[in-house]
């Protein structure tokens, strides 16, 4: 860091900061220019109860409170459900996690007169430095105001501040996703997807069933939250919408594969915009509009011809790509944005997840197609969306994972709750190579390999690799790879298997593991979960 900063290592003192710790009734965040749309004219702080290790950590979704620069005044609030804070334990002294009360969740954690005194504070500080500041704050709850509010620590921003000087210095007018006076704000979350904007008739559902009943072209989807079984409808849509889900959720990742703008965690999106009416979905700041806004809309066009796009566009400048020695691998979900992507500078796809294909092309339980008599049309479809993929960026390596639904996902393909059962956990049950080897799954997985197999041998795409997602023990990995090899798959100098590095036990075990596959690709949310017994389907 300090080489690439150009700082003299011998002018680098190491020391220890050492200062009371300030006990917190709220604590937070405050940026003296606008993070999200760049704008330098607005201040914006976020904040919740207790102290600061809530909101840094993403334990809560903070309030936001934005203040004009210019007129010092408040000029937008999001006050949000804190359910759990960080706080002194008395006794002990240690810090400690609690919940909130309920009657206090819903409240703001800062007041108006707080809220001034630290957008003044964080104008001071911009001031003495010379540009934006990121500042850290505490209100302590053992004094009274103003001698309550305390400064933690103050550092430049370094993402706008950076780019309105390179921008300027090309003597370039950026457009930045600024929110637009004289329009209504229906609901704000977080920006997720392709960071643009959406424009469309809002189509509010709580189900696929009602998505395929009102679904068209250039909707607006609005939901509480996405799973595979909307993805057929989220391809339909000009921008999406959810109550719930940060930037990792199922319609977040969706969303960026197929380039459509989202917002997520808008909380009551549901509730507050209505079917039938046209807004604007501003992917870039997470905030909806009522009604079509000519000026966003036009800003954002005129910024992607220009050359320029906002943060997190696919409109930027041509750019050299340097030879590294570390291969670059893509990750891709839907067969057809291939054809998007396939003239980027990438040595192979590393995932393939074809979940989107067992939901989207197939849509109905491999073993109830089995049932019916109809296994081949799962073989034939699972082969061509792979194949798709293979043709395209031939001879580089698409890596397919094998199919990672969870339970109760599988029940959600026709004919699924026959053959699935029901847990309480399903993202730490019955998926992986335990499902493929089980006597009630293994007819399916069978089918999977044929589909592997159809594209190797029929249709020649010896660059059709596999990867094992959910790898427990080394006897599951055998038994598997004995599976794969009486359906014509076995491990050669142009066939790989890679194993997902997603359970603690591979990670011990590596050098036992290594001997029965050709390569690791590190799932560290899974690998989180199974380290800390957390469950990542819990809200909580």
């Amino acid at each position: 860091y300090r080489t690439q900063k150009g700082f003299a290592h011998e002018k680098v003192l190491i020391s220890i900061g050492v200062q009371k710790m300030v006990n917190a009734r709220a604590a937070g965040v405050m940026f003296s220019i606008n993070p999200v749309t760049g704008d330098p004219n607005q201040i914006v702080i976020e904040g919740s109860f207790g102290l600061g290790e809530a909101v840094v950590s993403g334990a809560v979704i903070p309030d936001e409170f934005v203040v004009d620069k210019k007129t010092m005044k408040i000029v937008g609030k999001r006050i949000t459900t804190k359910k759990v804070m960080y706080t002194r334990d008395p006794i002990s002294g240690k810090t400690v996690h609690v919940e909130v009360p309920v009657e206090e969740q819903n409240k703001p954690c800062l007041s108006d007169e707080e809220i001034i005194m630290l957008a003044e504070l964080a104008l001071k500080i911009e001031r003495h430095y010379g540009k934006p500041q990121d500042i850290e704050w505490a209100v302590d709850s053992d004094l009274s105001f103003p001698e309550n509010i305390f400064i933690l620590q103050a550092r430049p921003e370094t993402v706008w501040s950076q780019k309105a000087a390179e921008l300027l210095e090309k003597k370039f007018e950026f457009g930045l996703a600024k929110p637009v006076e004289g329009f209504k704000v229906v609901v704000k979350g977080i920006p997720a997807g392709k960071r643009d904007i959406g424009f469309g008739v809002a189509k509010v559902v709580l189900n696929p069933q009602d998505a395929a009943k009102v679904m068209q072209k250039g909707d607006i989807l609005v939901t509480d939250m996405t799973n595979p079984d909307y993805v057929p409808f989220m391809r339909l849509a000009s921008a999406i919408v959810t109550d719930k889900g940060g930037v990792t959720c199922h319609a977040a990742i969706v969303s960026r594969e197929l380039g459509i703008p989202c917002v997520v965690g808008a909380e009551n999106a549901t509730k507050l915009m209505v079917t039938g009416k046209e807004y604007t979905v501003d992917a870039r700041s997470g905030v909806v509009y009522e009604g079509k806004i000519p000026t966003i809309t036009e800003t954002a066009a005129a910024v992607q011809v220009s050359g320029f796009a906002t943060s997190g566009t696919v409109s930027t400048p041509a750019q050299f790509v340097p030879v590294t020695a570390t291969k670059i691998y893509m990750n891709l979900g839907v067969p057809e944005k291939i054809e998007e992507y396939k003239h980027l500078p990438f040595e192979g796809i590393g995932l393939m997840r074809i979940e989107f294909i067992l939901a989207s092309y197939i849509g109905e339980h491999p073993l109830y197609l089995i049932e019916v008599g109809q296994s081949q049309k799962f073989v034939d479809k699972l082969a061509e969306g792979i194949a798709t993929v293979a043709r395209a960026i031939q001879p580089r390596p698409v890596v397919v994972r094998f199919s990672d639904f969870k339970t109760n996902e599988y029940r959600e393909l026709k004919g699924g709750e026959k053959y699935e059962i029901v847990e309480s956990n399903p993202m730490l049950g019955w998926r992986g190579c335990s499902r493929y080897i089980s006597p009630w799954y293994e007819k399916a997985f069978r089918l999977e390999c044929q589909a592997i197999r159809k594209c190797r041998e029929e249709w020649g795409l010896k660059n059709v690799w596999v990867m094992l997602p959910v790898v427990r023990t080394t006897w599951e990995a055998k038994k598997v790879l004995e599976i794969m090899r009486e359906e014509g798959l076995e491990r050669s100098k142009d066939f790989k298997v890679w194993f997902m590095a997603e359970t603690p036990s591979i990670a011990i075990l590596a050098d036992e593991f290594s001997k029965l596959c050709d390569g690791f690709s590190i799932g560290s949310n899974d690998m989180t979960q199974g380290v800390l017994m957390i469950d990542r389907d819990s809200e909580r």
